[in-house]
């Protein structure tokens, strides 16, 4: 049921569910052109969209040949680089998007759906206004708060709970949910840290998680 992915950066632990995904994807009973058991076969079988930053498909590319896995992301996905420059139209979605600090270049994204309403992504980042910028006025805003404390030293590349919550309330953003969380790092802690500085509905990013914007 997915149509389409986009990916804010190639760091391992944003793109690595691609390689079981695609494996899936490309070997599957119900994805094979012959009936195996209770699947008949197809001769259209199911590639997701995949919207990489540029650079990452020559990425992609050295990840499938580390695995012995050939043209894993070509067979599995409709692959294309995106412009981050530009505007992004998805289906019913629209989605422009805003470089942001981290470790390697990373982009933030804004998705407005077709009433307008919108949802804003940070990806991996540490303090920066250009998030705030993108996000203004957004009705949903997920943040990153991988850490308790800034880091100690050397470049930053991550936010707290307390910083997303300062990026919410400098954009004026509705509400906020927390991501890229640690298992270490009690959620109830982290909704307070955020709410001590965010005034609006703030929750952690969990599996299976709805909310309507």
């Amino acid at each position: 049921d997915v149509d389409a992915i986009v990916i804010s950066h190639h760091h391992v632990d944003h793109i690595i569910d691609l390689i079981p995904y695609g494996f899936a994807l490309k070997f599957a009973p119900r994805q094979q052109p012959v009936p195996v058991d209770k699947w008949p076969g197809t001769d259209d079988p199911a590639r997701p969209m995949l919207f990489v930053p540029p650079g990452a498909i020559e990425f992609f590319d050295r990840v499938s040949d580390a695995w012995g896995t050939g043209n894993l992301f070509d067979d599995a996905f409709v692959t294309s680089e995106y412009d981050p420059d530009g505007k992004l139209e998805i289906g019913p979605f629209s989605i422009t998007f805003t470089e942001v600090p981290h470790y390697i270049t990373t982009y933030a994204m804004d998705v407005t759906g077709p009433s307008g309403s919108r949802i804003t992504y940070g990806a991996d980042c540490c303090p920066n206004p250009a998030l705030v910028e993108l996000a203004e006025g957004t009705d949903l805003l997920i943040a990153e708060s991988t850490l308790p404390r800034p880091e100690r030293t050397g470049v930053r590349g991550h936010l707290t709970p307390s910083e997303a919550g300062e990026h919410a309330k400098l954009a004026g953003a509705r509400e906020l949910v927390l991501t890229h969380i640690s298992d270490e790092l009690d959620p109830d802690w982290a909704v307070s840290e955020a709410s001590s500085v965010y005034e609006g509905p703030v929750q952690v990013a969990r599996e299976g998680l709805e909310i309507e914007v």
